[in-house]
């Protein structure tokens, strides 16, 4: 990921906050049949590993796995929020003109080589993991353990498991911070007062700064 150091986000905790907070996420690796793609749920264990460790799963009628089987290299995509930064955001537009529109996000890249298995104990504890984040919220919370356990060992038979221990990451957060302090906040305003939720979630990101 091209990364100008000025968008460059090198603190591991922000970074693994980003992670976390991405609901899904790509695994992309390459193999016998070219490239390929997932778009999977995945759960990370910061304190695994130097930068973490990803856990995750897939159907087993999806060939990638065996890429990761093999030992092929992986890289994860985290996409946090993005906006279109439209140039009447900029006092500068109004100086001099020279302002051209661009795109801000958030995004993260993970890249290591991952560990496949079957086990069905292992499984049960990353897919009860995964559900119970993302049903904790929920006024009653489901749980793998309502369904009948026949039915769930079924259905960890068709699915394999990976273990990715990060080797390395690369996090972006651009937020405007090559343009001036006015320009930054002008962006910071345009976005939150859109009608978009999109926007307004980036905004959230953008510090509150003094004008020049």
């Amino acid at each position: 990921m091209y990364t100008p150091r000025a968008f460059a986000l090198d603190d591991l905790p922000e970074i693994q906050q980003l992670i976390q907070h991405t609901r899904l996420a790509q695994l992309v690796s390459v193999g016998e049949h070219g490239l390929q793609a997932s778009h999977l749920p995945l759960l990370l264990n910061p304190d695994e590993g130097a930068n973490g460790t990803l856990y995750g799963h897939m159907a087993k009628a999806n060939p990638q796995w065996r890429d990761l089987q093999n030992g092929a290299e992986a890289l994860v995509i985290f996409a946090g929020a993005d906006a279109y930064v439209s140039p009447a955001f900029y006092p500068a537009k109004a100086e001099h003109g020279k302002v051209v529109p661009t795109w801000n996000y958030l995004a993260v890249h993970a890249y290591g080589k991952a560990e496949v298995f079957t086990d069905a104990e292992r499984l049960l504890a990353v897919v009860s993991a995964l559900t119970d984040r993302h049903e904790g919220g929920r006024p009653q919370p489901w749980a793998v353990s309502d369904a009948p356990a026949d039915y769930i060992d079924g259905m960890l038979k068709a699915i394999v498991g990976f273990a990715l221990p990060i080797e390395r990451v690369i996090g972006k957060r651009k937020l405007s911070q090559n343009r001036s302090q006015a320009d930054i906040n002008g962006v910071r305003n345009g976005l939150a007062a859109s009608d978009d939720v999109r926007d307004q979630t980036l905004a959230r990101f953008i510090p509150q700064g003094v004008a020049e």
